[in-house]
């Protein structure tokens, strides 16, 4: 059976499992005390200690909290757990089936459909034929196909954006219902992308720093991880996997090249792992031949996450330390509420990056094309083109008004 990392730092596999972790150094253990718990050591599906609190319908801010409490909710399963690893390492199995298993919501990894799609269904790609190419769409095929491309840039800043976007809602659903949070890739990884990117000469120096600032702007108004599990796989398997996929934007890809992958795996291995291990629990596992799900979430059970709440100065978990329910509903609200001004930190203000900026007559093109496209010109419920049947049609609020848009 594998054994757990504590702080970031491996043991030693356990001889005769399946699933032996990526041995680093190895360190005592600490000891074991209440930690997360699986519908098997239940014994049946987790009880929410208190209704969960609607956060996608109902507001909640300063008034909510006066009546509606927020530590009351969690427990035990109240957790952000990441899953992380290379291309193709199976990580969306893994997650769903953790998340199935300890009774948490599955979050899918962020993709471009998010941004292209709009809330009627309709795909604005379709629309690219009518605009300048530095307006026009680009998602993760156009950048496996041609990751040269000008567009690129602004493509890997949307998906750290996306990426933030969905992280903050885990972060509203945890404290909103109680119920632990299992991401497929997170915001915290994104950077692993953008510097492979950037040795392999599909990011500008100047793309590069603006990223960076916008990450140094963004990334510490967040709570990070409870734990992380990283699947290691060496290239070659990924490679296998990738073609074993038989997508063609993967399989004829540009970038998935042994030089891009491996310097992936190195920004994971030396950079991401080391930093979140500072907060985090970490559990890394060799997936050349995949694993085990049962012996994954016996790990995570093993896991003893409260042993850090005896030292109040210990950085391991800080992020989830509030001594005052004040602080509680105030995080909350934060998540729950306060998302748009999290957002505003995006609005970087840099002229000199080329491929980041558009013509005034690009933007006007843009703007007179996409906010004329099916269900664009108002929000949600607003537009008469897509049947909605409202009285203050004529008064809905623009939609999509800058942001990653």
């Amino acid at each position: 059976m594998a054994s757990v990392i504590r702080a970031g730092i491996a043991r030693l596999g356990c001889p005769g499992s399946s699933n032996n972790l990526l041995s680093i150094t190895v360190f005592p253990a600490l000891s074991q005390s209440c930690g997360i718990s699986s519908k098997s050591m239940r014994g049946g599906p987790r009880i929410p200690k208190a209704k969960p609190w609607p956060y996608q319908e109902k507001n909640y801010g300063v008034f909510q909290a006066m009546y509606d409490k927020t530590s009351h909710r969690m427990d035990e399963n109240s957790k952000l757990i990441l899953i992380e690893g290379p291309v193709a390492a199976g990580k969306s199995k893994l997650a769903k089936e953790i998340a199935a298993e300890l009774d948490m919501l599955y979050v899918p990894p962020a993709n471009m459909d998010s941004v292209f799609i709009n809330d009627y269904g309709f795909d604005l790609r379709k629309l690219d034929d009518q605009l300048p190419e530095m307006c026009r769409s680009f998602d993760e095929k156009n950048f496996l196909r041609n990751p040269n491309h000008p567009l690129a840039a602004q493509f890997q800043i949307r998906m750290y954006m996306l990426r933030y976007s969905q992280y903050i809602d885990a972060l509203a659903h945890i404290l909103s219902t109680g119920q632990g949070v299992v991401l497929d890739r997170s915001v915290y990884s994104d950077f692993v992308f953008a510097e492979a990117m950037h040795k392999n000469g599909y990011l500008s120096k100047g793309a590069h720093s603006v990223y960076h600032e916008i990450k140094q702007n963004t990334i510490n108004e967040l709570m990070r991880p409870h734990l992380v599990i990283y699947l290691d796989c060496p290239v070659d398997v990924v490679k296998k996997r990738i073609k074993a996929r038989n997508l063609d934007y993967e399989v004829n890809s540009k970038v998935f090249t042994d030089s891009y992958l491996a310097d992936m795996e190195m920004f994971y291995k030396q950079h991401f792992l080391k930093d979140i291990s500072t907060h985090a629990e970490i559990l890394i596992y060799d997936w050349t031949a995949e694993g085990e799900t049962e012996v994954v979430v016996e790990d995570i059970e093993r896991v003893d996450f409260d042993v850090f709440e005896e030292y109040f100065f210990n950085k391991k978990m800080k992020d989830w330390r509030f001594p005052l329910e004040t602080e509680w509903c105030e995080a909350r609200i934060k998540y729950c509420s306060d998302k748009h001004t999290l957002m505003n930190y995006f609005n970087v203000p840099r002229f000199d990056v080329p491929e980041l900026l558009r013509d005034p007559e690009g933007g006007k093109k843009w703007r007179d094309v996409w906010l004329n496209a099916p269900g664009m010109k108002y929000s949600k419920g607003y537009n008469a083109d897509m049947g909605d049947k409202d009285l203050l049609t004529k008064n809905g609020a623009p939609l999509r008004e800058g942001g990653i848009y």
